[in-house]
Order: structure tokens, then C-alpha cells, then sequence
């Protein structure tokens, strides 16, 4: 049966290619493979030495260990010669003493400790990212495109059409007619295509629990998508003919049609999944900051050894410190526990490209908002509707009669009175001819009356003299004629978001004091909204380069910028931590941001700093953990009390510790965990926002 199975079959093809190859990279495999040949040799070596061939279990280990000594060499080598100084030469140094002393058992558990702790640090590394790859390895390869018949035929692809499946199910040798705008698909069939050839303006198929191939708009009359993938929206998210359906989303129940309106390439859910590829690559300061422990870490390790060996005069006691100096818990506890805060963001619908994002998250202490579509809604609504004087038409009937005409408008606020008469449920009546004057407003003919709507003098040239009206910061009006008289305005606004006056308050509460407004609108306007949402700092009338100054020269350092129009893209690249809105935010937004927020919902600013305070405490706790143990273990061993074979299986308790710390980064915070409101969480403190309940999406 070909892709495109028959719809009479009951077979529903299969929209992706053959499942991926393993998620496990050739590094976490070659780990797998050493650990494994590590533990052959282990047992090799302690069944020779049980039937007593002592000398065959002495050299079994002491070559083995010999390579992984020259292997351990050459990498350190490496990285010197790149100017990185690491902590892997206590652990060479302490297998080439355990072996040149004798104690062989030791120097293999040294061997184990190291192989595995490496292959937990990738099997570590890829679980904290198994939320950051779902995205790309759930994208859709195939498109369903409706085609008439006699071009597929025509095409020689008449053995991968199938017919058409209505929104509503149906099925019949001539394919089903499209419910939402008369436009007829009947007789028309569906061929299986790349979904790189998918072209705007394609018509599609989604067949149900498929994932939308590309972004589109619904032809279907009604449809149900799940989009908490993409959102973490966890309920099904309902939408009807002429409504945006989203690259990602995975339909519900019944088959629906849909108009492409991008290529996959340009999709909302490609542009996702590039962030998601970024947010993988990267390292954090604070990661080498690890790295920089390394040489005092190095330095105490051998003074403590020496000593030992000097005062006591027994050089065991030279490789017993040494065998619990070897530094994993430096090594992998900071990479994890940043792997598993970015993971943690992504299930909150937070995409953080890095590590080092995360840590500037933590530490930030100024927050600047752009307005308009980052603290306010940025889709005006209607407040109300002025009459006018000696005017017998309605509101209704004047918001009626704007909105008729206004909506085959592309202006930004057409929508908005459109939307407004929809909600009251007005009917709208045909439009014989409308013309729309650029930045002026438009004239049409709605029914049988004349309607001119848009700026007063624009309408004064029709009916005279208008009423213009007294307006207050954040405030618009739009005014109509109908039939060469003066009949009222319609006064909209873009109100902040809900929860904007909340989020301020959160931010304050997680102790950054400075919060500023960078917006481009007039000063009534922005300081209206200002005053709603708390904000006190406001700089109007600001274009891009403006932005950038007010950021470049903020001394609170670091800061951070919330954005989502293009505008905002340079200011987004120039702050220590942009945040885009991708929600509704454009791909320059996106791209020149550190972190993108997936949900359109302003909190998850709030979020991200709590998540990166939890996880910068978790990875410093976790490496102090390791950092503590192993000098106390160092002490012991000093004194005589600790061989080095118990002193490499102590070793290893403390990597396992300073590992299964750093992976809390993955889970919730616990509730109602208090904040210190004048600084960053100390290493140890679970610390989020007070109000701040994380749960599983």
C-alpha cells in the first residue's frame, strides 16, 4: 500500500518517516563501550588473582590502567594546549601512584570511577535534554495535498491520491466539499508530498492526531488541536474557518482542511526547533568557573599529599589522598544542573538558548519591558461607542455599520472593530465596493448606505464637521459617517495585560528593584500604562538606536529586556539577557533573544529568574558538596585511616552525591519556598518567587 493509504481502508498513513535513530550520541555509546570493557577487565583481573594467578591479575590491571592513564594524558595535553586548565591530572596522578605502590585494586577502582562517571555525566546530560529534543524529533515530513484528480493523473501520481476527507469524516469516490467558504474540493484528491515542497497557499489535509505540517489558516468550519507541545496549553485549544493553525499542533479527532501560509522552513515550528538546536550548544560561565577551582582545588589536593608522605614516610598514604582528590564532582555537577534548568524552563514553555543565559537570569537586577505587545495586549480593544449630537443611529448600529466597512481593511485597528461588533453578536452587511486610503481610512458601501470611517478630517470630508473627542493617554479614536452625516466614534485602547501589574510585583519581589519601560509610543500613553502596571522608570518615544542606549548605559547590571516586535530585535541582542515573546513575537525577536517565551503569558518572565536562581544554587551546591567531601575524605586518608581502595569507593559516593544533587535542577521547586527579596539565592537555597508553584505541565 502506498504512503497515502485508501481513507475506505481505515488505514490512516503514516505522516513522519521511520522512527529516528537513537537519541544516544557516538560520545555516550564509545562511554558505554569503555565502562563495559573497564568492567570485563575488573573481573578478568579479580577471577585471576581468586584461583590464585596473582601475576596475571597484577598485569591484566596494570595494563589497562596504563592505557587509560596515556588516554587521560593526552586529553589533558589537549586542553592545555587550548589554554584550558583542568583538575584530570589528580586523577592521572593518582593511578600512576596506586600502581607504582602496588595497591592495583585501587588504581582499577580509580579506572571504574572515571569511566563511569563519565558515562553518567552523558547519561545525566541526555536526560536533562530529552525536553529540549521532543520538539525535533516529533516534526512532521509528510504533507497531505489536496490536487484535482485529472492533475494528479496528469502527474503520474495516481497511485498515491487518495480522496479527500471532509472536516466532517465523509468520504466518497469524488472527494468532499470544503464547509467553510463555498470553495468547492469536490473531485479533488490528496497526494502524500515532502513537507519542504509545501508552498503558501497549498491546501492540506490533517488527518486526525496528526501534527500540522506548516503554519496555515483553518478552512475547516470548527477543529480541536492539542498545542501543549508548543504552549504547554494543556487543554485542547478550539478553533473555526478563518482562525490560525499552528505548525506543531496535533489535530483531534476528525479530519480538517487548512491553507498553508508559510513553507516548512519559515513555519512557527521550524523556527522552534532552531531554538531548541541553539539552546543545546553553548557553556556557562559559571561551568568554567568550575574549571577555574581546578588549580587551588589541585594545589591543596598535592600539599595535603605530600605532607603525608613527608611526615609519615609512607608513600601509600601519598596515593590514599590522592585517590579521593580526583575532582568528578567539579567535573560534572555544574554542566548537569545547568542541562536540567534549561530542560526545567522548557517545560515551562521557555526556551533559554544556554547556560550562560540561565546564570545572567539568576543575577539580573533590571528589567526593561517594551509596551506594546509585552506588557499590554497589543490588539486594541473597543471601550466604547460615542453617538453623535442628534444622531439617530445607535452605537450597535454605528459600530455595525464601521465594522462592515472595515473588514476587508489590513489597517491594524480594523480588526479590532471588526472583532468588537462579532462579540456582540451584530450582523455585518455586504459591502458592494469599499476603497481604503492609506493612513486615512476607508470608504464603502454597506447595503445601502455610504459609510466612511477613519481619521476626523478624513471623515470631515464627507460629512463636515465631526465631534472629536477628548482623549486620555493609551486612548484612540476612530470615527464614521454614514450617509454624509457626522453618526459617532469608536474609542479603543490597548489595555495591559491582566497579570502585568503582578508580574512587576513579582520581579520586585525576587529583589530587582529596577523596572523600566523602553517603548516607542508617545509619553500620555506610555506613562497611562505605565501607572496601571507599577512602572515609574518610562522612556517615550524611543526609537531602536534609542533602546539601545538605555540599556548600554544602565549601571544595574545585568540586565534584562523583554520584547517581541521587530524593532525590538537590536535591543534584545544588545541587553545581558534579551527575552522574546515568541508567542506572537517575530523571528527577529526570537533570534536575537537568549531566551524565548512559548506561551504568550508575561509571568514566565518571573518564571525564568526563579528557575535560574533554583538552578545557579543547585550547581554551586553541588560542587561545594564535592568540593567538602573530598577534602575532608583527603584528611582522613592523610592520617593513615583510609586505603586507597576504600578511599576510591568513598570517591565514588561523593560523585554519585554531587550528580544526583545537580540533577534536582530537573524537578519542581518545593512549595511556597521563600525568596531573599535583596539578592541572589545562596548556594544551598531551593529559593523561588514567593507566589511561585512549580508543577509538571
Amino acid at each position: 500500500m502506498p504512503p497515502s493509504a485508501r481513507a475506505d481502508s481505515g488505514v490512516v498513513s503514516d505522516q513522519r518517516t521511520p522512527a529516528p535513530p537513537s537519541s544516544r550520541t557516538p560520545e555516550f555509546r564509545g562511554q558505554v563501550a569503555l565502562l563495559t570493557a573497564t568492567g570485563v577487565v575488573g573481573c578478568a583481573a579479580a577471577v585471576a588473582a581468586w584461583f590464585g594467578a596473582s601475576s596475571v591479575a597484577r598485569w591484566t590491571v596494570i595494563v589497562f590502567a596504563a592505557v587509560i592513564a596515556l588516554r587521560l594524558g593526552v586529553r589533558i595535553v589537549r586542553d592545555l594546549l587550548r589554554g584550558h586548565t583542568g583538575i584530570d591530572i589528580l586523577a592521572l596522578t593518582a593511578i600512576v601512584a596506586t600502581l607504582a605502590v602496588g595497591e592495583y585494586a585501587a588504581a582499577m577502582v580509580i579506572v571504574i570511577m572515571l569511566t563511569g562517571g563519565e558515562a553518567l555525566d552523558e547519561y545525566a546530560s541526555h536526560r536533562a535534554k530529552r525536553e529540549l529534543t521532543a520538539l525535533m524529533t516529533r516534526a512532521p515530513r509528510v504533507a497531505h495535498r489536496t490536487v484535482s484528480s485529472n492533475s494528479a493523473e496528469n502527474a503520474g501520481q495516481s497511485e498515491k491520491a487518495d480522496r479527500v476527507e471532509s472536516p466532517g469524516g465523509c468520504e466518497s469516490p469524488g472527494g468532499c466539499e470544503s464547509s467553510d467558504d463555498g470553495d468547492s474540493t469536490r473531485g479533488s484528491a490528496i497526494v502524500d508530498i515532502p513537507v519542504d515542497t509545501v508552498q503558501p497557499g497549498d491546501v492540506l489535509l490533517v488527518r486526525p492526531s496528526e501534527i500540522v505540517p506548516v503554519d496555515g489558516v483553518l478552512r475547516s468550519e470548527s477543529a480541536s488541536f492539542d498545542e501543549s507541545s508548543l504552549t504547554g496549553e494543556s487543554l485542547p485549544v478550539e478553533r473555526v474557518t478563518g482562525e490560525p493553525v499552528m505548525s506543531g499542533a496535533v489535530n483531534g479527532t476528525a479530519a480538517i482542511l487548512m491553507t498553508a501560509t508559510s513553507t516548512a522552513a519559515t513555519s512557527q515550528y521550524s523556527q522552534i526547533v532552531d531554538l531548541v538546536r541553539e539552546a543545546t550548544e553553548g557553556r556557562s560561565p559559571l561551568v568554567r568557573l568550575a574549571d577555574r577551582y581546578a588549580l587551588p582545588f589541585t594545589v591543596v589536593s598535592y600539599a595535603i599529599a605530600a605532607v603525608a608522605w613527608i611526615v609519615s614516610g609512607d608513600a601509600v598514604r601519598f596515593a590514599a589522598v590522592l585517590v579521593v582528590a580526583t575532582p568528578c564532582p567539579l567535573l560534572l555537577a555544574a554542566p548537569v544542573a545547568f542541562l536540567g534548568g534549561m530542560s526545567r524552563a522548557a517545560k515551562h514553555g521557555i526556551i533559554v538558548k544556554n547556560g550562560t543565559a540561565l546564570e545572567l537570569a539568576a543575577h539580573v537586577r533590571t528589567v526593561a519591558f517594551d509596551k506594546t505587545g509585552t506588557l499590554t495586549d497589543g490588539r486594541p480593544i473597543l471601550l466604547r461607542v460615542v453617538t453623535a449630537t442628534g444622531n439617530d443611529a445607535t452605537g450597535d448600529e454605528v459600530l455595525a455599520a464601521a465594522a462592515a466597512a472595515e473588514q476587508h481593511s489590513s489597517h491594524v485597528l480594523a480588526a479590532s472593530v471588526t472583532q468588537a461588533a462579532v462579540d456582540r453578536d451584530l450582523p455585518l452587511a455586504d459591502v458592494a465596493d469599499a476603497e481604503e486610503w492609506a493612513t486615512h481610512g476607508v470608504r464603502a458601501t454597506v447595503g445601502r448606505h455610504e459609510v466612511v470611517v477613519g481619521k476626523p478630517a478624513f471623515v470631515a470630508e464627507t460629512t463636515g464637521a465631526v465631534e472629536e473627542l477628548d482623549l486620555s493617554g493609551g486612548e484612540l479614536a476612530v470615527y464614521v459617517g454614514i450617509d454624509g452625516r457626522y453618526a459617532g466614534a469608536l474609542l479603543l485602547a490597548d489595555p495591559p495585560r491582566p497579570d502585568a501589574a503582578q508580574v512587576v510585583g513579582r520581579l520586585r519581589a525576587l529583589g530587582i528593584e529596577h523596572v523600566m519601560m523602553l517603548t516607542g509610543d508617545a509619553e500620555p500613553t506610555a506613562q497611562a500604562i505605565a501607572r496601571q502596571v507599577g512602572v515609574t522608570d518610562v522612556r517615550p518615544e524611543c526609537l531602536p538606536v534609542d533602546k539601545v542606549t538605555a540599556v548600554r548605559t544602565e549601571r544595574a547590571r545585568p540586565i534584562m529586556m523583554v520584547g517581541d516586535g521587530v524593532n525590538d530585535a537590536p535591543v534584545l541582542a544588545a541587553a545581558d539577557i534579551g527575552v522574546a515573546m515568541g508567542a506572537r513575537g517575530t523571528t527577529a525577536a526570537a533570534q536575537s533573544a537568549l531566551a524565548v517565551l512559548l506561551k504568550d503569558r508575561l509571568g514566565l518572565v518571573a518564571d525564568l529568574v526563579a528557575i535560574g536562581r533554583r538552578t545557579v544554587a543547585i550547581a554551586l551546591q553541588s560542587i561545594w558538596i564535592g568540593i567538602g567531601l573530598s577534602i575532608v575524605l583527603m584528611g582522613v586518608a592523610a592520617f593513615g585511616h583510609l586505603p586507597p581502595l576504600f578511599g576510591a569507593l568513598s570517591q565514588e559516593a561523593v560523585d554519585l552525591a554531587a550528580i544526583g544533587n545537580a540533577l534536582r535542577a530537573l524537578t519542581n521547586a518545593r512549595p511556597n519556598a521563600r525568596v531573599d527579596t535583596h539578592r541572589s539565592a545562596p548556594p544551598g537555597s531551593d529559593a523561588i518567587a514567593p507566589t511561585e508553584q512549580f508543577t509538571a505541565p
